[in-house]
């Protein structure tokens, strides 16, 4: 089974790493369990990235005067990051080396 994301190959579990997983999984549902627990994983991290996000970023636009705030994540996250002051992980960790 190989694994790939935007068609760049991640990793490949081996024949032997199959037959070790369906000890437990039956191999009738093998690929499709297999696939339902990457969606979960991915899923489960954004939903967490989303609640930080949310945490952080409420009180901050009701101190900017923002009274109606979405309730539509990707709406609320479209607001967030189009505030002037919004810095990404990879900005913030620039800006507190330097």
């Amino acid at each position: 089974m190989k694994v790939s994301v935007d068609d760049v190959p991640l990793f490949t579990l081996t024949e032997m790493q199959k037959k070790v997983i369906k000890n437990d999984i039956m191999e009738e549902i093998f690929e499709d369990d297999m696939k339902r627990r990457l969606e979960y994983i991915l899923k489960h991290k954004y939903e967490r990235c989303f609640e930080r996000l949310k945490a952080e970023w409420d009180s901050k636009l009701a101190a900017k005067g923002y009274e109606m705030i979405p309730t539509n994540p990707d709406i609320y996250a479209e607001l967030v990051f189009s505030q002037p002051e919004y810095k990404n992980r990879s900005q913030r960790e620039k800006n507190a080396i330097n």
